[in-house]
């Protein structure tokens, strides 16, 4: 985050080292008011535990949450007084938690008290020795419902049994919370404390409502030399890489130290500019840079499509720096996969978006500040919605066959400039169509599920399964992703908000979730060759810097077993047979497949497939189709599968008279019989039987 507390300035920042005596066990557990007599309070900060000379340098202000919006800490490690319902338990007062579809069902948006006084507490159990330095409230999630708590209390507790209040001076502090349902309020205490248990005590709430609230705690794990579970670091990545968030000004540095550290095999492009002027860069990676490579295919991932969503922008940054230096370091995994295959990366699609949500900080930006472009735009459905185009053609066609399938044309309303599509997303269409793009994915957060086209239902309904012709391919590719993730391929792992994506293997048709007519992932496919998919890499979208670390290692396996599944299928090169030169846009139709592709510029091709056997037919404008049979391994090799196109005879005496030669005898031939039919068809002999002049 960008500093969260870095407004705030009730709590000092310098750096403290904080001694924390050691008394008898016996004294440990005494209550609190005997304690307290034999603990001094050092820097306003009281010691509820007692531990072995420990000396904390840290920031107060750089206590991170302790992750109940990142479901770091647990259901059971969350208690309450009571709650209305078992959809407003404890286990839902975390901060951004997102209702179902309906108030009062098993996944409300909030934790909500049973009863309407102020006894009523949600309690959290750090499970360990904790610096407790603030909180942060929001209220329920919901439409249909109005619910907050307008002021609150805090206490603190070793055992959960004797609770002693967080002070502000020698009174009770009490804390402002909110006054609308979504914006997050902070506040940081006056003494921290250090202690186990917390509790929020909410003492006012909106009149018309409830006792409602979701919260996140913030603390510095304190460490206890008599536990060796709890160590004074906790695990994270051995990859050295630079785990923080970055501005626009930051990404941009960090770019180009990689191309520094790699000018052989890296190159930094744009491909446009957001509205406020901020450039779309691109990092590209290649044993060839700047250059497509016959028969190499070209592989995308674009992350921040929805500004406030960025651990998909870190984990592009921390991607070219790995492979960067993973590739000088010999890794024969990586430098395979540069040499094979052209990478583009592009971190920030909007970074109007990001800035508005990194100024705000991780915890305080809320669910969707950042999330639309700065003119107000939805970015992933500003794109053309082809589908239905598709679609309503298929429904008056006689012969559906005769339907294009692919490479559908953008509808001549979208490209006049009246037309409210974002600059950003003409950048990417531009980028699409210049680069023949073979896989992508969409980098997303807020869930944890890989999603597949189409992402539009055909009959206009909030949910609905709505495959595309290649489906089996595309669930591979999003089983390959989600298996591989740490998190999502955890049976363990508790629900993210209101969805169980478990019981679909962390899959799920796009359509299938909730509608998106005009998403970048259909655009791609029905405009393009190019198969994309979208990842939501968390269950927040906005996660403390904290958490990058390990976000890392969840995600690093997924994304290179990703990128190698852009060499499945087959490819290969459409050439003349006289000229050998190649030849674009023709056409590869795959037997039983509804979807074709086409050659790029020079000719070549990439068609993903299953493993199997397959009846490829080509054909282009001007040649005699050809037709093939082509096998396809398990092993992600794509197989070589050439084809050589015949001119037909009357765009190949074209060619002929163009360059200046003369026809050949068999052509002559050949022509005038053609002629002398086309006569005789018409009647028009008149008993001739010469050859016409």
């Amino acid at each position: 985050m960008r500093h969260l507390l870095a407004q705030h300035s009730c709590i000092p920042t310098r750096r403290r080292c904080l001694l924390l005596e050691v008394i008898s066990k016996e004294h440990y557990m005494k209550p609190f008011g005997e304690r307290e007599k034999l603990f001094p309070t050092l820097l306003k900060i009281k010691i509820i535990f007692s531990l072995k000379f420990v000396c904390l340098n840290l920031n107060l202000s750089d206590c991170p949450p302790l992750g109940l919006e990142s479901l770091k800490v647990s259901d059971d490690q969350l208690e309450s007084s009571s709650y209305l319902s078992v959809g407003l338990g404890p286990h839902r007062g975390r901060l951004n938690i997102q209702s179902g579809l309906e108030d009062d069902d098993e996944y409300d948006g909030a934790w909500c008290a049973g009863v309407e006084d102020q006894e009523q507490w949600l309690q959290l159990n750090a499970l360990r020795p904790t610096l407790f330095t603030g909180v942060i409230l929001q209220g329920r999630n919901s439409i249909w419902s109005l619910n907050w708590v307008r002021t609150y209390k805090v206490q603190f507790s070793n055992d959960s049994s004797v609770w002693q209040p967080c002070m502000n001076g020698s009174e009770e502090a009490v804390f402002v919370g909110n006054e609308d349902l979504e914006t997050p309020v902070l506040a940081l205490f006056p003494e921290p404390s250090v202690a186990q248990y917390i509790r929020i005590n909410p003492q006012t709430w909106f009149s018309n409502g409830t006792i409602c609230l979701r919260a996140e705690v913030l603390g510095c794990p304190v460490p206890d030399p008599d536990n060796p579970h709890f160590s004074e670091t906790e695990s994270g990545s051995s990859d050295d890489l630079d785990f923080r968030h970055h501005n626009y000004n930051e990404m941009r540095k960090l770019m180009k130290s990689v191309n520094d550290e790699c000018p052989n095999i890296t190159r930094i492009y744009t491909i446009g500019r957001s509205y406020t002027g901020l450039k779309l860069y691109v990092m590209e990676i290649s044993d060839n840079p700047g250059k497509h490579e016959l028969g190499e295919p070209e592989f995308r991932y674009v992350a921040g499509m929805h500004g406030n969503e960025v651990l998909g922008r870190e984990l592009l940054l921390n991607l070219m720096q790995y492979i960067c230096r993973e590739y000088n370091r010999g890794n024969q995994r990586v430098i395979q996969l540069v040499k094979d295959t052209r990478i583009h990366l592009l971190p920030s699609m909007n970074p109007d978006g990001y800035e508005a949500a990194y100024e705000k900080g991780s915890e305080l930006s809320g669910w969707a500040l950042g999330r639309y472009s700065f003119e107000g735009i939805d970015m992933n459905h500003n794109f053309p919605d082809l589908n239905n185009i598709m679609w309503d053609a298929q429904e008056m066609a006689m012969d559906k066959r005769r339907v294009s399938n692919h490479y559908i044309p953008m509808p001549e309303y979208y490209t006049s400039t009246e037309a409210l599509v974002a600059p950003e997303t003409r950048a990417v269409i531009s980028w699409m169509q210049d680069i023949p793009f073979v896989l992508s994915a969409n980098l997303h957060g807020g869930e944890l599920v890989v999603t597949y086209p189409f992402d539009c239902t055909r009959d206009w309904i909030p949910r609905q399964d709505t495959p595309t012709a290649d489906n089996d391919f595309f669930r591979w590719l999003a089983t390959v992703y989600a298996s591989a993730n740490l998190v999502m391929a955890n049976p363990e792992r508790r629900i993210c908000h209101s969805e169980d994506f478990q019981q679909h293997n962390n899959i799920i048709n796009g359509a299938d979730w909730h509608t998106v007519p005009g998403s970048m992932n259909d655009f791609s496919y029905l405009h393009t060759n190019c198969f994309e998919i979208t990842v939501e890499l968390s269950c927040d979208k906005f996660p403390h810097a904290s958490e990058l670390p390990i976000e890392w290692e969840n995600n690093k396996e997924s994304l290179l077993l990703y990128m190698e599944q852009v060499h499945r299928g087959i490819k290969g090169v459409i050439r003349d047979k006289d000229t050998r030169a190649g030849i674009a846009n023709a056409v590869i139709k795959v037997d039983g497949l509804g979807h074709d592709i086409r050659s790029a510029v020079d000719g070549d091709f990439w068609h993903l497939l299953n493993p199997g056997e397959y009846k490829i037919t080509v054909w282009a404008e001007g040649y005699f189709p050809r037709i093939r049979h082509c096998s396809v391994g398990s092993e992600p090799r794509a197989t070589i599968c050439d084809f050589t196109l015949t001119k037909t005879s009357q765009d190949r005496l074209k060619q002929i008279l163009a360059s200046g030669g003369k026809i050949p005898r068999d052509n002559q031939v050949r022509i005038r019989a053609m002629r002398m039919r086309k006569l005789r068809q018409r009647g028009e002999t008149g008993g001739r039987g010469g050859a016409p002049s």
